[in-house]
């Protein structure tokens, strides 16, 4: 399934532990991995061939962090700005491209994404 612009994309959950996480997640649900290194592995699901649609994260905040796509990443960021929102990490590069982090009005703490080619 393609990528919806500024659509619910990917979630990312903390894994202080990511060998015990991993192996919680296989053996509740039969989620396969992704590995990225030590410190991260991306969640496939039970389907061995489906796509990913999340991550585990060493050094993820506590909560879920909610992962929003755009197809214009610099344009997202001011419509962010200009709704109120704060920018509290990058943008910043990424292997799957670039993302920054944003604090709503709530104080919920989100993420967007696009990959490098949809950067301006």
């Amino acid at each position: 399934m393609p990528h919806q612009h500024h659509a619910i994309d990917y979630v990312e959950l903390s894994a202080p532990n990511l060998d015990a996480a991993r192996a919680f997640y296989a053996a509740a649900f039969g989620w396969g991995f992704n590995d990225y290194g030590p410190a991260y592995a991306g969640i496939r699901g039970p389907d061995a061939d489906g796509p990913e649609a999340g991550g585990l994260a060493v050094d993820g905040p506590a909560s879920p962090l909610v992962i929003l796509y755009s197809d214009d990443l610099d344009a997202t960021l001011g419509a962010v700005v200009a709704a109120g929102g704060t920018i509290v990490n990058g943008p910043y590069d990424f292997p799957g491209g670039r993302r920054f982090h944003f604090v709503d009005p709530s104080g919920n703490e989100l993420a967007v994404w696009s990959p490098a080619s949809a950067t301006s």
